[in-house]
């Protein structure tokens, strides 16, 4: 079979030295993206090097050293259980990364599956699905995943499928938007003309076409990831302390900011709010970039 760009009306898939260039192409004419993909690499930086980077153990207590204000020994002070600020907010650029693109990879996977059925088939199976995601979304997203943690072990593995399970029927609604807009396209018919099977089709050109704006939504939901792992932690039904993740840092200096000893909640919030930051910026030149390209 000749391939998408090859058929009628087929769509212009790029070659793979255009493909090596879209990345180059991007950084050079959005700034916003720029800054938010440095931003973003810097924290997948130091989670990687983590246990290079930091200079003490997250975990570990220094019972002379509690509420210490930051100084030559503890650039960003202690927090009350005596454990170096500074370590525990560049450890939290792990848990907190790693909770946020798990859970989004694993609700984009399923969410796209689904959408990418119910919109190709249409009739009941698109019906039925449509109706299932509208009980699931008429849920307040923050409450459902609180119920849902609270009745269950409060893991890291059990934040990434509740995350991925609130999260995937706004993959599997855009995804079937995307699908039922393609599956009307002139290549899509020749492609069903020549004998491509359904599965052919919906892997090698409907599902390509369908990803540019699921990728700009990506990078909104892993900020937005970020913020619910970490409210889940404020409230006390997420990580917990001692694991070094942001929103269980917040939750534990919250209440020495009255007294002025600030400094354990405030660093991990900005660490918090600065990877978000990242993301909707990336998010927003991800748009600017796909729809100067579909113009």
């Amino acid at each position: 079979m000749p391939p998408a760009e090859d058929l009628p009306g087929g769509p212009t898939v790029p070659s793979p030295t255009r493909r090596g260039g879209w990345l180059w192409s991007f950084l050079r004419s959005n700034r916003a993206g720029a800054i938010g993909l440095a931003v973003i690499t810097t924290y997948v930086v130091v989670a990687i090097l983590a246990p290079v980077l930091a200079p003490k153990d997250p975990t570990e207590v220094f019972p002379q050293a509690i509420l210490t204000a930051p100084s030559a020994e503890f650039p960003l002070g202690t927090d009350a259980n005596g454990m170096d600020v500074l370590s525990r907010v560049i450890h939290g650029a792990r848990i907190d990364l790693l909770i946020a693109v798990t859970a989004v990879s694993l609700s984009l996977v399923a969410g796209s599956m689904l959408g990418l059925f119910a919109g190709y088939r249409g009739g009941w199976v698109d019906l039925l699905l449509l109706r299932t995601m509208d009980v699931l979304q008429a849920f307040p997203v923050l409450i459902l995943a609180l119920a849902v943690v609270a009745a269950t072990t409060q893991s890291i593995t059990t934040v990434i499928v509740v995350i991925a399970f609130v999260d995937a029927p706004i993959y599997t609604r855009l995804i079937r938007a995307q699908t039922q807009q393609i599956r009307e396209s002139t290549y899509i018919e020749s492609a069903r003309a020549v004998g491509n099977p359904t599965w052919r089709i919906l892997v090698r050109h409907v599902l390509p076409n369908a990803l540019p704006p699921v990728l700009v939504q990506s990078a909104i939901r892993v900020s937005w990831a970020i913020k619910i792992t970490a409210s889940l932690a404020f409230v006390g039904v997420g990580i917990q302390v001692p694991t070094p993740e942001w929103g269980a840092m917040i939750r534990a200096g919250a209440g020495q900011v009255a007294n002025g000893q600030w400094w354990a909640s405030v660093f991990p919030g900005i660490a918090m709010l600065l990877l978000a930051f990242g993301f909707n910026l990336l998010a927003d030149g991800l748009q600017e970039h796909v729809g100067r390209r579909d113009g």
